[in-house]
C-alpha cells in the first residue's frame, strides 16, 4: 500500500524523533491545567469562548501566556530543550529501527486535527464578527496617535464585518481541506498565505497571539515538508509524480469504529461551536457590554458648561478637570476627554467577562478617553458611574440627569472626589459617511 523507502537516512530519523517529541508535548493534552479548564465547564450553560479557550491551549511552564515579544516563547524554548534530550535518550535506545513510517503517519494525523480544530475555531470568530467588532464611537473619535499599534490593527479589519468574515471563511475553509489527507497540500497552502501573514501581522503588532499563529505556521510547514520532494519534482523538473501515502491498515473493526468515532466527534466540535458563536454574536458579542445604554442618548456632546463647586470653568484644552467632550454609546458606557492623564488597559481584552463592567475591549490598548460603566436609575433619573479601568474602579460619580430637549443633557451631582458638578451637554449633530453610506448623496 505504499511506495515509502523502507529504508530512512540517520538524520531522518532523528528530525522525526526531536518533531514527534516536540510536538506530541505541544498536542497533547499533558498539562493538568487543561484538565482543570476541562472539567470546570458548565456543559448546560455553554459560552463558546470556553471551547475557544481550550482549542488554542498550550502547555504553560513559566507564564499565564499573556507575555509578550520573545518571552512568550519561553515555553517552545523548555519543550525543545525536553525534546532534544528526549531524541538523545531514543537515537541510543533504538539504533536498529529502519524507518517510522507508521508513527510518522499517525503524527501527521495529530497535527492535521490539532491545527483543523485551532483554524475552526479562528474561523468562526471571524465569520461571525466577534474577534475585532465594530469601532466603537468613541474609539472612532480618537486621535490616531493615542492607540496601541494592536489596537489599530484590529480597528482596521473590524471597521470591514464583510472583509473579516471573508478572512474567517478562509480559515474553515483550510481547516476543512486538512480534514481529508488527500487535500491536505491545499489547505497548507491556504494557511501559508493567509495566517503567515496574520503570524507577522501578530508579531509586529504587538497583539498578543503571536506564540498561537506561528504555532499554526509550524504545524502547516511540518504538515507541508513531506511534500516537497514531489512537488518539487513535479513542478521544477516537469516529471511524472506519484502520490507518495503510506496508509496503514484499517481493515480491523476495533480501528474502523475508532476512526468513524472521531470524524463524528470532530463535526460535533464544529456544530456546536458554530452554534454558539452564532448565538453570541446575534445576542451578546463578548467583547462588548450587552446592556442598552441611557435611552436616545447615543452620541457625542460638547460640553456646554461645567461649573465645580460653582465655579464655572471656561472651556480649555489644557485644564485637567474640565471635561471637553462626552460620548454615550449605544450601551452603558460613557466616555470623557478631558486632559488628565489617562491609565492605559494594556490587557489584550480577548478573554470573555460575564459583566459589562469587566468588558474591556473598547478601553483596551489607547490613552484617549476615560471610560465610564453606568447603571440608570430611571425612577428618579439619576446615573451610577464608574470608572471600567480595573485599577481605578473606586473612580465613581453620582449624577442625576434632566433631558430639557432632545439635544440636551444636564447632569448634576459629585464626582469621584466628592465636589458637586453641574454639566451641560449639547449634542453635536455630526453624520458620519461610514453610517451613512458611500454610495447615495449625503447632506453634511
Amino acid at each position: 500500500m505504499s511506495d515509502t523507502k523502507i529504508v530512512w537516512q540517520p538524520w531522518e530519523k532523528v528530525a522525526f524523533r526531536l518533531s514527534f517529541i516536540f510536538f506530541s508535548l505541544l498536542i497533547l493534552p499533558l498539562d493538568w491545567k487543561f484538565w482543570r479548564e476541562l472539567f470546570s465547564i458548565n456543559w448546560a450553560h455553554l459560552h463558546f469562548h470556553q471551547l475557544f479557550g481550550l482549542s488554542r491551549y498550550q502547555p504553560h511552564i513559566f507564564s499565564d501566556g499573556s507575555a509578550f515579544g520573545i518571552a512568550s516563547f519561553a515555553d517552545w524554548g523548555v519543550t525543545l530543550l525536553i525534546a532534544i534530550t528526549g531524541t538523545i535518550i531514543w537515537t541510543r535506545l533504538d539504533k536498529e529501527r529502519k524507518e517510522y513510517n507508521e508513527l510518522y503517519y499517525w503524527l501527521r494525523v495529530a497535527v492535521r486535527f490539532r491545527l483543523a480544530i485551532v483554524l475552526i475555531t479562528y474561523g468562526f470568530i471571524k465569520l461571525f464578527p466577534l474577534q475585532m467588532p465594530y469601532p466603537s464611537l468613541s474609539n472612532l473619535l480618537t486621535n490616531y496617535g493615542d492607540f496601541y499599534a494592536w489596537k489599530i490593527y484590529f480597528q482596521t479589519l473590524g471597521i470591514s464585518p464583510h472583509y473579516e468574515s471573508f478572512l474567517g471563511f478562509v480559515e474553515i475553509l483550510a481547516a476543512f481541506l486538512l480534514f481529508n489527507r488527500r487535500t491536505v497540500t491545499f489547505g497548507v497552502g491556504l494557511i501559508f498565505g493567509f495566517i503567515g501573514n496574520v503570524a507577522v501581522a501578530n508579531g509586529f503588532y504587538d497583539i498578543g497571539e503571536q506564540v498561537m499563529s506561528t504555532f499554526i505556521v509550524l504545524m502547516a510547514s511540518f504538515l507541508f515538508v513531506k511534500d516537497i520532494p514531489r512537488l518539487y519534482r513535479l513542478l521544477v523538473k516537469e516529471k511524472a509524480t506519484r502520490a507518495n501515502h503510506w496508509v496503514p491498515d484499517f481493515s480491523s473493526p476495533r480501528v474502523r469504529r475508532t476512526r468513524q468515532v472521531l470524524r463524528f466527534a470532530f463535526l460535533v466540535f464544529i456544530v456546536v461551536f458554530a452554534w454558539r458563536a452564532y448565538d453570541s454574536y446575534a445576542n451578546d458579542p463578548y467583547k462588548l457590554p450587552h446592556t442598552p445604554g441611557l435611552t436616545d442618548a447615543y452620541g457625542v456632546y460638547n460640553v456646554k458648561e461645567y461649573v465645580v463647586n460653582r465655579d464655572t470653568l471656561p472651556y480649555s484644552k489644557t485644564d485637567p478637570e474640565r471635561w471637553q467632550d462626552v460620548i454615550f454609546e449605544k450601551w452603558s458606557t460613557m466616555t470623557v476627554r478631558d486632559n488628565r492623564p489617562v491609565l492605559i488597559d494594556k490587557t489584550s481584552a480577548e478573554e470573555y467577562q460575564e459583566k459589562d463592567i469587566d468588558r474591556n475591549y473598547e478601553l483596551a490598548g489607547f490613552a484617549g478617553r476615560h471610560y465610564y460603566y453606568y447603571d440608570v436609575d430611571t425612577a428618579h433619573r439619576v446615573l451610577h458611574l464608574q470608572n471600567k479601568h480595573h485599577d481605578l474602579r473606586e473612580e465613581k460619580l453620582l449624577l442625576s440627569y434632566t433631558r430639557p430637549n432632545d439635544s440636551t443633557i444636564l447632569l448634576s451631582g459629585v464626582n469621584e472626589r466628592r465636589d458637586s458638578i453641574h454639566v451641560v451637554l449639547e449634542k453635536i449633530n455630526k453624520k458620519y459617511m461610514m453610517f451613512e453610506g458611500r454610495r447615495r448623496p449625503v447632506k453634511i
